[in-house]
């Protein structure tokens, strides 16, 4: 698996934008945001400059978030992005196919797509156990699973 900056930045944004009151933060999943899991708007500006992203880079990988349902838009002054969901129900694995597409790519194709003949027939199963074995961590991990994360090594010592 190679993790783009592409992927790193779109997982940042993500977090800041769950952060920023567009998702929970809080172990227990509650969150009082929207019911679609949306919250304070976050400016494309803030974010960049907030994780050190070129903005114009960031504007394709929202739009791409945003095509893939994890966010939503509002246009104006008062306009930013939010999630369409809880952070909760919102997977690193969601977040890496929105903007990579499959999680695993053997030559740059998908690993499902990866062919063999003779001696090498074999390596096709270890690509696809490989893929399988990524999808199973990033799909249990959530936007509050790392926000918890955060907050638990922010906490102070006792």
């Amino acid at each position: 698996m190679y993790i783009s900056a592409r992927s790193d930045y779109a997982l940042r944004a993500m977090l800041a934008v769950a952060a920023g009151g567009g998702g929970t933060t809080r172990p227990d999943g509650g969150d009082g945001s929207r019911p679609d899991g949306g919250g304070e708007l976050v400016k494309a500006a803030s974010l960049a400059r907030a994780q050190g992203i070129p903005l114009s880079f960031l504007q394709g990988i929202l739009l791409d978030l945003r095509r893939a349902g994890l966010l939503h838009s509002h246009r104006g002054t008062e306009g930013g992005y939010a999630l369409t969901r809880p952070a909760s129900q919102i997977s690193v694995g969601d977040v890496l196919r929105a903007v990579g597409g499959s999680l695993t790519t053997v030559r740059g194709l998908p690993a499902e797509d990866a062919g063999y003949h003779g001696v090498a027939a074999g390596l096709r199963d270890v690509w696809l156990a490989v893929d399988g074995a990524i999808a199973v961590v990033v799909d249990r991990t959530t936007l509050t699973d790392l926000l918890t994360h955060q907050e638990q090594e922010q906490a102070p010592a006792r």
